[in-house]
């Protein structure tokens, strides 16, 4: 709790005292209701208590927008003074007081939610200079630097580690608790915990660019798009304080003037009236609702960038998915290499490794690993490289031409290329000025939880999933069988990844949204392009981090899942709240009116609507941890 809480929690204490002392003084000494000390006695608590709320009426009059809660409450208690109902007037503004804590304390719950992922900001990096070992903030340190990460330490910058293994606290970023291990020559990302050795690392990002800097960013800038709902909330309360005023003037002067009624008894109900229609229920728990849901899905490894996102992602009814990343591990190994004449296997994958390796892509990578067990690559052997978008490249060696890539390429060069028995594999052919050599099958794992989530999303009512893939037919044919995925489109290239996905959109009819998921540099346009874009972010590129507006930060397809099922429960806490306050205080206005609910009664359900939609709100930090 933050010490401004607990000022105002000590203030309302003092003032609930005061006020229980002062009704015992009423009934018991006083006895004269009316009095000039029955007056001072509640005036001087009334103020004590409500001094802020009155300051605010009176400054947003001054300013011309007096129509808000504060108004309502000063109009309902000052008028309650005039009819001699001081301790109703004093009740009206404690448990007001009452009800705005609770409020503020639930913000700060949920803020703190969100406020645990800004944990992961760096203090400091230990430089290691040509004097020796220097600590200095973060931002001062440069692309191929090397810094030291001691036990304990958070790691302040995304690099790689030159020298030492340990393992890293991974829980701020990905919600997982089991440390991850990090050898020499893996890359490690700013914001992880190292738990056991000391390493070098080599940095390759600049603290701007690094992956906490983006999470950060992402964080401080989530709740600043609002959803439709809370924009909906935004301009009812403009126009309901309004209408309130105006309905409680009618209820006041309609039987008075018309009627002949009773002023002081129709001018009590008026003032009840104001009080139960304070909209404090509504205003906050709204905005809550959707802050909490950000809050569970950010301790749960999932950052949405909005709570606009998180409302779309709760109506998404079709997800269209990238293969090789995001339903496999995007770490391919080389399985076999079978060469027109068995002698040149070794000199195949060498030749191809060379043509691949200034290529970051999953399939160049996996050669030259291949090939680096083997030995070193000569990279001066390497002449011109040219990338046939698609379908491979065509690479200078030694002064001769090499061609390494699909049947696409093959064909276009007017190579006869063979095929393998076992078409589920990525097939890598090479060729030479001298003819076709042979193909290299390459091979991607399925992710352990990827048919989970496939089921996981069907059972939460999405009635269409889509693989979109650049890779071979009977490749996807391959993934989609053991995801339980029964569209799919293969051999695509990024822009018709777009056009796919536009396709699909067009198609697509009712209010339901669709969703696309993807971690390459390639799926950014896509991402962008769909309703509500999903990044698998541990492994994924800067590029579709950027783009995306929901990022799963462990790389675990069932995420996707689960921040799916957040967003629904989410939005149906806040529909909760939209009917549950409207519909009491329409209820209680009713009785209001008639005269069935007195100020005290108004009073509790002001702040008893409030309270309650306030603790259903806070239920949205525990979705994650209960569906997890």
């Amino acid at each position: 709790m933050s010490k401004r809480l607990k000022k105002r929690l000590i203030r309302i204490v003092i003032c609930l005292v005061a006020f229980i002392a002062a009704m015992v003084a009423d009934r018991l000494i006083i006895k004269e209701e009316g009095g000039i000390p029955y007056y001072v006695m509640f005036a001087v608590i009334y103020i004590a208590i409500g001094y802020d709320v009155i300051k605010k009426a009176f400054t947003k009059l001054i300013h011309g927008k007096p129509m808000d809660e504060n108004f309502l409450m000063v109009i309902a208690s000052v008028g309650a003074f005039f009819i001699s109902e001081c301790d109703e007037a004093v009740a009206v503004m404690l448990f007001y007081q009452i009800g705005e804590w609770f409020q503020a304390y639930a913000v700060g719950r949920s803020r703190a939610s969100i406020k645990d992922l800004m944990d992961i900001r760096p203090d400091y990096a230990n430089l290691i200079t040509d004097d020796g070992e220097k600590t200095v903030d973060p931002t001062e340190v440069s692309l191929g630097d090397i810094i030291l990460i001691k036990p304990g330490e958070k790691v302040p910058l995304d690099g790689v580690i030159i020298d030492g293994n340990t393992t890293l606290d991974t829980m701020a970023l990905t919600g997982e608790s089991v440390p991850r291990e990090a050898l020499c020559g893996d890359r490690i990302i700013s914001g992880c915990i190292n738990l056991t050795n000391v390493v070098k690392v080599k940095v390759e990002k600049e603290f701007g660019d690094s992956t906490v800097a983006k999470i950060l960013d992402l964080v401080e800038n989530a709740t600043a798009k609002k959803a439709k709902t809370e924009n909906f909330i935004t301009k009812f309360a403009r126009y309901y304080t309004p209408v309130v005023v105006i309905l409680a003037l009618s209820v006041l002067l309609i039987p008075t003037l018309i009627f002949g009624g009773e002023f002081l008894t129709w001018l009590y109900r008026a003032l009840s009236f104001l009080v139960i229609s304070c909209p404090c229920a509504l205003v906050i728990s709204i905005p809550l609702g959707f802050f909490g849901g950000i809050g569970g899905a950010g301790k749960a490894g999932i950052l949405v960038k909005g709570s606009s996102y998180l409302e779309m992602l709760a109506d998404v009814d079709t997800v269209v998915m990238d293969k090789t990343g995001t339903l496999t591990k995007g770490v391919f190994d080389v399985n076999s290499i079978v060469a027109k004449r068995a002698d040149e296997a070794d000199r195949m994958l060498e030749l191809a490794a060379l043509a691949e390796s200034y290529s970051s892509h999953p399939i160049s990578l996996s050669l030259k690993k291949a090939y680096e067990s083997k030995g070193e690559l000569d990279k001066n052997r390497l002449g011109e490289v040219s990338e046939i978008a698609g379908k491979g490249v065509v690479a200078e060696v030694d002064g001769a031409k090499v061609y390494v890539g699909n049947a696409g390429l093959m064909e276009l060069y007017e190579f006869k290329a063979d095929m393998p028995e076992d078409e589920g594999q990525t097939i890598c052919h090479v060729a030479t000025e001298n003819g076709y050599m042979g193909y290299i099958l390459i091979s991607d794992e399925v992710k352990p939880d990827a048919a989970d989530c496939i089921r996981k999303l069907k059972d939460n009512g999405v009635n269409k999933i889509v693989m979109l893939t650049g890779d071979r037919e009977n490749a996807a044919k391959r993934v989609a069988g053991q995801t339980g995925i029964t569209e799919y489109y293969a051999g695509l290239l990024p822009g018709d990844k777009v056009d796919r996905v536009e396709d699909i959109m067009g198609g697509h009819t009712g209010d339901g949204k669709v969703a696309f998921v993807g971690d390459g540099i390639n799926d950014a346009p896509v991402l962008a392009r769909a309703d509500v874009g999903i990044a698998m972010g541990g492994l994924g590129s800067d590029a579709a981090i950027e783009a995306a507006d929901v990022v799963i930060m462990n790389d675990e397809p069932v995420k996707i899942a689960l921040a799916m099922k957040i967003a629904r429960k989410t939005k149906i806490i806040v529909k909760e709240n939209i009917v549950f306050a409207i519909g009491i205080k329409v209820l209680i206005l009713i009785f209001a009116a008639l005269g069935f609910a007195s100020m005290w009664a108004a009073v509790f359900a002001d702040v008893g609507v409030a309270f309650l939609a306030i603790l259903n709100s806070m239920r949205t930090l525990r979705i994650a941890k209960s569906d997890r």
